[in-house]
Protein backbone atom coordinates (compact mmCIF):
# COMPACT_ATOMS: atom_id res chain seq x y z
CA UNK A 1 0.00 0.00 0.00
CA UNK A 2 1.39 3.35 -0.83
CA UNK A 3 -1.11 5.66 0.87
CA UNK A 4 -2.00 5.49 4.56
CA UNK A 5 -3.79 8.81 5.04
CA UNK A 6 -7.27 7.27 5.40
CA UNK A 7 -9.33 4.20 4.61
CA UNK A 8 -10.22 5.75 1.24
CA UNK A 9 -6.55 6.12 0.39
CA UNK A 10 -5.92 2.55 1.51
CA UNK A 11 -8.30 1.51 -1.21
CA UNK A 12 -6.40 3.58 -3.73
CA UNK A 13 -3.39 1.31 -3.47
CA UNK A 14 -5.51 -1.58 -4.60
CA UNK A 15 -5.94 0.07 -7.94
CA UNK A 16 -3.84 0.08 -10.97
CA UNK A 17 -4.77 1.09 -14.46
CA UNK A 18 -5.51 -0.65 -17.70
CA UNK A 19 -3.59 -0.36 -20.91
CA UNK A 20 -4.83 2.06 -23.51
CA UNK A 21 -2.39 0.75 -26.09
CA UNK A 22 -1.14 2.93 -28.89
CA UNK A 23 -0.59 -0.13 -31.03
CA UNK A 24 -0.87 -3.88 -30.78
CA UNK A 25 1.81 -5.47 -28.65
CA UNK A 26 1.97 -9.08 -27.58
CA UNK A 27 0.78 -9.40 -23.97
CA UNK A 28 4.01 -11.18 -23.02
CA UNK A 29 6.03 -8.12 -24.13
CA UNK A 30 3.70 -5.40 -22.85
CA UNK A 31 4.60 -4.51 -19.23
CA UNK A 32 1.15 -2.98 -18.70
CA UNK A 33 -0.90 -5.92 -20.02
CA UNK A 34 -1.56 -7.45 -16.56
CA UNK A 35 -2.84 -4.11 -15.26
CA UNK A 36 -5.97 -4.26 -17.46
CA UNK A 37 -7.54 -6.37 -14.74
CA UNK A 38 -8.14 -3.37 -12.46
CA UNK A 39 -10.27 -1.31 -14.87
CA UNK A 40 -13.89 -0.71 -13.86
CA UNK A 41 -15.99 -0.76 -10.73
CA UNK A 42 -15.14 -2.89 -7.69
CA UNK A 43 -16.86 -3.69 -4.39
CA UNK A 44 -14.34 -3.63 -1.53
CA UNK A 45 -15.23 -5.37 1.73
CA UNK A 46 -13.11 -5.22 4.90
CA UNK A 47 -13.82 -7.11 8.10
CA UNK A 48 -16.14 -5.09 10.33
CA UNK A 49 -16.71 -2.29 7.77
CA UNK A 50 -19.44 -1.45 5.30
CA UNK A 51 -18.63 -2.33 1.67
CA UNK A 52 -17.25 0.49 -0.45
CA UNK A 53 -17.41 1.10 -4.19
CA UNK A 54 -14.16 1.74 -5.98
CA UNK A 55 -14.15 3.00 -9.60
CA UNK A 56 -11.08 3.29 -11.84
CA UNK A 57 -11.05 5.72 -14.77
CA UNK A 58 -7.76 5.00 -16.51
CA UNK A 59 -5.61 5.95 -19.48
CA UNK A 60 -2.09 6.20 -20.86
CA UNK A 61 -0.03 9.19 -21.94
CA UNK A 62 3.30 8.11 -23.42
CA UNK A 63 5.15 6.04 -20.82
CA UNK A 64 2.85 7.19 -18.04
CA UNK A 65 -0.27 5.31 -17.01
CA UNK A 66 -2.75 7.02 -14.77
CA UNK A 67 -5.90 5.91 -13.02
CA UNK A 68 -8.24 8.36 -11.35
CA UNK A 69 -9.61 6.51 -8.35
CA UNK A 70 -13.03 7.24 -6.91
CA UNK A 71 -14.30 5.74 -3.65
CA UNK A 72 -18.02 5.97 -2.90
CA UNK A 73 -18.37 8.83 -5.39
CA UNK A 74 -15.42 10.93 -4.12
CA UNK A 75 -12.18 11.25 -6.10
CA UNK A 76 -9.31 10.15 -3.83
CA UNK A 77 -6.32 10.35 -6.15
CA UNK A 78 -4.57 9.73 -9.43
CA UNK A 79 -2.35 6.65 -9.35
CA UNK A 80 0.56 6.85 -11.79
CA UNK A 81 2.47 3.68 -12.74
CA UNK A 82 5.75 3.50 -14.65
CA UNK A 83 7.62 0.27 -15.49
CA UNK A 84 11.12 -0.16 -14.12
CA UNK A 85 13.84 -1.82 -16.18
CA UNK A 86 13.11 -5.15 -14.46
CA UNK A 87 10.20 -7.20 -15.77
CA UNK A 88 7.28 -7.30 -13.33
CA UNK A 89 8.52 -4.27 -11.35
CA UNK A 90 6.93 -0.82 -11.45
CA UNK A 91 7.24 2.56 -9.76
CA UNK A 92 4.05 4.10 -8.41
CA UNK A 93 3.06 7.57 -7.27
CA UNK A 94 -0.32 8.86 -6.17
CA UNK A 95 -1.31 12.49 -6.62
CA UNK A 96 -4.09 13.65 -4.29
CA UNK A 97 -6.97 15.89 -5.45
CA UNK A 98 -5.25 19.08 -4.18
CA UNK A 99 -2.03 18.28 -6.09
CA UNK A 100 0.10 16.80 -3.30
CA UNK A 101 1.99 13.61 -4.18
CA UNK A 102 2.22 10.88 -1.54
CA UNK A 103 5.70 9.59 -2.31
CA UNK A 104 7.37 6.96 -4.42
CA UNK A 105 6.07 3.42 -4.13
CA UNK A 106 6.75 0.15 -5.88
CA UNK A 107 4.66 -2.64 -7.35
CA UNK A 108 5.92 -6.14 -8.00
CA UNK A 109 3.80 -8.56 -10.02
CA UNK A 110 4.66 -12.26 -9.67
CA UNK A 111 1.88 -14.35 -11.19
CA UNK A 112 -1.33 -13.94 -9.17
CA UNK A 113 0.48 -12.14 -6.34
CA UNK A 114 0.85 -8.37 -6.60
CA UNK A 115 2.78 -6.54 -3.88
CA UNK A 116 2.52 -2.78 -3.39
CA UNK A 117 5.20 -1.31 -1.09
CA UNK A 118 5.96 2.18 0.16
CA UNK A 119 7.33 4.04 3.17
CA UNK A 120 6.49 7.34 4.80
CA UNK A 121 7.62 9.16 7.91
CA UNK A 122 5.06 9.27 10.72
CA UNK A 123 4.27 12.34 12.86
CA UNK A 124 7.51 11.89 14.85
CA UNK A 125 9.64 11.46 11.72
CA UNK A 126 10.14 7.69 12.08
CA UNK A 127 9.87 5.89 8.73
CA UNK A 128 7.03 3.37 8.54
CA UNK A 129 6.98 0.76 5.75
CA UNK A 130 3.64 -0.26 4.23
CA UNK A 131 2.76 -3.30 2.18
CA UNK A 132 -0.41 -4.52 0.48
CA UNK A 133 -0.43 -8.00 -1.01
CA UNK A 134 -3.16 -8.66 -3.55
CA UNK A 135 -3.80 -12.31 -4.36
CA UNK A 136 -5.97 -12.79 -7.44
CA UNK A 137 -8.49 -15.55 -8.00
CA UNK A 138 -9.28 -15.11 -11.68
CA UNK A 139 -9.76 -11.62 -13.09
CA UNK A 140 -12.68 -10.58 -10.90
CA UNK A 141 -11.68 -11.35 -7.30
CA UNK A 142 -8.80 -10.16 -5.13
CA UNK A 143 -7.98 -11.04 -1.52
CA UNK A 144 -5.86 -8.25 -0.03
CA UNK A 145 -3.75 -8.13 3.11
CA UNK A 146 -2.22 -4.92 4.44
CA UNK A 147 0.62 -4.69 6.91
CA UNK A 148 3.17 -2.23 8.24
CA UNK A 149 6.67 -2.41 9.65
CA UNK A 150 9.13 -0.16 11.44
CA UNK A 151 12.15 -2.02 10.05
CA UNK A 152 10.99 -3.43 6.68
CA UNK A 153 11.55 -7.01 7.88
CA UNK A 154 8.98 -7.69 10.62
CA UNK A 155 5.40 -7.01 9.52
CA UNK A 156 2.27 -6.36 11.60
CA UNK A 157 -1.10 -7.08 9.93
CA UNK A 158 -3.16 -3.92 9.53
CA UNK A 159 -6.22 -5.10 7.59
CA UNK A 160 -7.53 -7.46 4.97
CA UNK A 161 -10.54 -8.01 2.81
CA UNK A 162 -12.01 -8.95 -0.52
CA UNK A 163 -12.37 -6.93 -3.71
CA UNK A 164 -14.89 -8.14 -6.30
CA UNK A 165 -15.28 -6.66 -9.77
CA UNK A 166 -18.80 -5.49 -10.55
CA UNK A 167 -20.47 -6.34 -13.85
CA UNK A 168 -20.42 -3.50 -16.36
CA UNK A 169 -23.80 -1.96 -17.06
CA UNK A 170 -24.76 -1.76 -20.71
Amino acid sequence: MQIRCSAAFALAALLVLPLAASGPAPAALDPYAPLWTYKGSWKVTRAGAAPETLVNDCGRVGEFFGCQQTVNGAVVGLLIIIPSKDRGHYYTQTVLPRGRATGLGELEIAGDRWTFASSQPNATGKVIHYRTINTFTGKTRIHFEQSESTDGDHWTPDGSGETVKQAESK
